[in-house]
């Protein structure tokens, strides 16, 4: 009965692998075949590399973020209001244009000042090549320029057509200095730039905000031909993150609540093996935390595995080769839950999306297994006779 007992333990089914299996797989020729995973023990080299991972930042699409602001500039598609102020009989005045009453002889009916007036010209849309039609000055390039600018180059143009003429430019429908913001949030569509330089959680804001929590909602940034993504919780709790938006940015609110699957001897019960951080920032420890730790009377507590791919950098620094043509390599990094420094460790090492956790059995789980199995088929006496022995 007792070499049943001891045979039966390796046929007895496991809810994961023991540490010994974890370790004899790494080095098998299976696993060189296959994805070549590499097992690394948690150290506090190991931790400082991974606390301090530099995720990809959104922040990289702004090269230069002391420029000047060009939020005031013309594009294409814009509608300009062009005034024109002129002295006398000027090029564009008209009896009811004037500023002031005027006589017959074309001064002013109080104090004798000469007549002002002022025409609006009809709304002007900048076409596709960033060229404008003023009369009598012909078409010309505002693309790019301040309304100031364009109009000095106008008042330049009627001096010598007209007595001391004014020109005043502004942008009645603003095209050009524009982001388009899509997604899960309240008003999706077009918002315009100011001098107030506003920054992506600004535009969000402006567009009626999130649908979902800030840390289920990644915004992706679309910036002429880069892609930044990152979640609206960084962008809140970490300024240097949070960029000023560019004229003609795409900015995409997507709902997507990142989670990591745990396996294994799982202290809690769980209904589903994937689960949600729940919050900005996850640590491994609170993500161990989140299913019951390892199970007590299952769980190897020496074994708990945190299974990633980890970027090129980081392989890099960790020393692990990544394939030709690939951008990141499997790791699996052992945690020993059973020595007090580990907790530490794992206090500082942050959980990325789609993280695995997995918790070994433990040798003598099987055991126990057998030794209910037989209880069931011969009754708790045996158990006890077999347990004896």
């Amino acid at each position: 009965m007792t070499a049943l007992f001891f045979a039966g333990c390796s046929w007895v089914p496991r809810s994961s692998p023991t540490q010994k299996q974890v370790h004899h797989y790494t080095k098998s020729p299976a696993n060189k075949a296959a994805l070549d995973y590499k097992l690394l023990p948690v150290t506090p080299e190991i931790a400082d590399i991974l606390s301090s991972e530099i995720r990809p930042l959104i922040s990289t699409l702004d090269k230069n973020q002391l420029r000047t602001s060009l939020n005031d500039h013309i594009g294409a598609g814009d509608i300009l209001g062009i005034t024109i102020f002129e002295l006398g009989n000027g090029l564009f005045s008209s009896s009811d244009r004037s500023l002031a009453g005027t006589s017959s002889s074309g001064e002013s009916a109080v104090g004798g000042a000469p007549r002002i007036s002022a025409q609006n010209l009809p709304p002007t849309q900048v076409e596709g090549d960033g060229t404008i039609m003023v009369p009598y000055v012909g078409r010309m390039n505002v693309l790019g320029k301040t309304p100031s600018q364009v109009a000095t180059i106008i008042q330049d143009h009627l001096k010598d057509k007209s007595q001391d003429p004014q020109v005043m430019v502004r942008i009645q429908n603003d095209i050009g200095n524009t982001v388009i913001v899509s997604g899960e949030i309240l008003h999706p569509g077009r918002v315009v730039l100011s001098l107030a330089n506003e920054h992506l959680s600004d535009v969000i804001a402006i567009a009626g905000g999130a649908k979902y929590p800030p840390k289920d909602s990644q915004v992706e940034l679309v910036r002429k031909d880069k892609i930044g993504v990152t979640d609206l919780a960084t962008l809140e709790n970490h300024p240097e993150e949070d960029i000023r938006a560019d004229p003609g940015d795409r900015i995409r609110v997507i709902y997507q609540p990142r989670t990591f699957t745990a396996f294994g001897a799982v202290g809690q019960t769980q209904q589903r093996n994937e689960i949600q951080f729940g919050t900005a920032n996850l640590s491994l420890a609170g993500a161990i935390a989140r299913i019951g730790g390892p199970s007590d009377s299952r769980a190897d507590g020496n074994a708990v595995y945190l299974i990633r791919y980890e970027n090129a950098d980081v392989c890099r620094r960790l020393g692990v080769p990544v394939k030709v043509g690939m951008q990141s390599a499997p790791v699996v990094y052992e945690i020993d839950m059973l020595n007090p420094t580990q907790y530490f460790l794992a206090q500082r090492i942050p959980m990325k999306d789609h993280d695995s956790i997995l918790i070994a059995d433990a040798s003598t789980n099987s055991i126990f297994k057998v030794n209910m199995i037989i209880g069931a088929l011969f009754g708790q006496a045996a158990s006890i006779a077999v347990m004896a022995r």
